[in-house]
């Protein structure tokens, strides 16, 4: 199975594309980034551009299942009704390619990667290594954070 994993956000959007193993211990990380978008664009451009880089990686990669960390409460309304949107316009994406759609809590996602529920993030990104070969350089923890949803996706299903 070949699995989108998306750390959402606006600003900044993590990326994955994970397949599972096949005759390996560890799944196969087949690409990541962290796509940014300029403060200086207006909110529906950065979704037009987010949009459009995600419609080109499920083009090239092919995934069946999108799987997406779930947004939690935060203090800035303009911020969470962002991302809300954000996550909406990659449901619509996701759902128009036939993708499958799973969402993850931080919560599961701390279990599944980091051993328990109170994780934190640097837990989870000295594990990550254990669970899968990662062979660049990651910069952002939105990065990992897509390929930590990813592998609570196959954990789930596995």
């Amino acid at each position: 199975m070949k699995v989108l994993g998306i750390d959402p956000g606006y600003e900044r959007l993590g990326v994955s594309i994970v397949e599972t193993a096949d005759n390996s211990p560890k799944d196969t990380l087949i690409y990541s980034t962290c796509l940014q978008t300029s403060a200086k664009l207006s909110f529906t451009d950065r979704l037009l551009q987010l949009g459009n880089k995600i419609e080109q990686i499920i083009n090239e990669y092919r995934p069946e299942v999108l799987v997406i960390e779930q947004l939690y409460f935060t203090n800035n309304q303009k911020t969470a009704m962002h991302v809300s949107q954000t996550i909406g316009m990659l449901i619509f994406i996701a759902k128009s390619h036939n993708l499958d759609i799973f969402e993850y809590t931080p919560m599961q996602i701390k279990v599944a990667c980091g051993g328990n529920g109170r994780a934190d993030k640097k837990q989870i990104m000295a594990m990550l290594p254990h669970l899968i070969q990662i062979d660049k350089n990651i910069k952002y923890d939105d990065e990992y954070d897509s390929i930590a949803v990813a592998l609570t996706h196959l954990a789930h299903t596995n």
